[in-house]
């Protein structure tokens, strides 16, 4: 018997519930669900991939299913084949992600056919929320409760105050 392997690809510089949202569903989808960590060279991230791995496994530990939290700094192609993945698992939130996504996905479809890409539509609920938002808004002193864990807001919260001392 073959196991189905999947690839959720992102920064999850945090990790939000939207994100969740889409790993908690693409989980049911594959027997194996590979969560790659990578960078991003057009973001400045405000965590360290090792403390962005860490907050992806803590947040993911408590669901259903195979999930393997790994960090890749390669084409996605390349990293969904070392990882035997037949499908590249992506939310979208609305027209604009589904534009950049379906460019993306026919030029991973070039570059390996052998891996299809799957689209998500993010909860209703969830749709407004991004990373980069997030981080602006507790930058700002904003609450982010709605839009993170727990845990997660408290890592921001640090980061934030980190940032606010170096800054002083």
């Amino acid at each position: 018997m073959t196991v189905r392997t999947g690839v959720y690809p992102g920064t999850f510089d945090p990790i939000t519930r939207g994100h969740m949202d889409i790993i908690r569903r693409g989980a049911k989808l594959v027997d194996r669900l590979v969560i790659g960590v990578t960078t991003n060279p057009s973001k400045s991230p405000m965590f360290t991939i090792d403390e962005r791995m860490a907050m992806v496994e803590r947040e993911t530990a408590g669901i259903d299913g195979e999930i393997h939290v790994v960090s890749f700094d390669s084409l996605l192609m390349d990293f969904a084949e070392r990882e035997g993945a037949s499908m590249i698992v992506r939310g979208l939130r609305a027209v604009a992600d589904f534009e950049y996504e379906y460019q993306m996905a026919g030029m991973n479809q070039q570059l390996n056919d052998r891996v299809e890409t799957v689209f998500l539509m993010a909860d209703v609920s969830l749709q407004p929320i991004a990373s980069r938002l997030v981080k602006e808004i507790a930058l700002y002193g904003g609450a982010i409760r709605k839009f993170v864990s727990p845990a997660v807001e408290a890592d921001v919260a640090r980061r934030v105050s980190e940032i606010g001392r170096k800054g002083s």
